[in-house]
């Protein structure tokens, strides 16, 4: 398994962490619905920092490098401030009452929960 995390701090962008938003619940959730290997994406924000980014997690490193259906670069109008890819050296899947994961987190306040925690 191989994992890819990327940051964009937003202080140079016209985009804004709502924005974003507004773009996750539209287009790009669905989309990397799809995409072949990819085992799960999490997008994250930090409001206080003014950043957005993702976290993948692929079956393979030949997965990972595949042409993704992201708009992210185009939006926002600069790669990611930072961007790491490595090597997942192990997973686990914790006790849960939620069943569903998908379409879950701020972006989707009606499948999810809406406080920061």
């Amino acid at each position: 398994m191989h994992a890819v995390i990327v940051w964009w701090d937003l202080a140079d962008s016209g985009q804004t962490i709502e924005s974003l938003r507004h773009y996750l619940r539209e287009e790009s959730v669905s989309a990397f619905a799809d995409v072949p290997g990819l085992r799960f994406k999490m997008w994250l924000s930090d409001p206080d920092a003014d950043r957005w980014g993702a976290v993948l997690l692929w079956e393979s490193e030949e997965a990972s490098r595949q042409q993704l259906p992201s708009r992210a670069v185009e939006l926002i109008g600069y790669q990611p401030t930072v961007a790491h890819t490595c090597d997942v050296e192990a997973t686990v899947e914790g006790r849960f009452e939620i069943e569903q994961l998908a379409r879950r987190g701020l972006a989707f306040p009606e499948g999810g929960h809406h406080s920061r925690q």
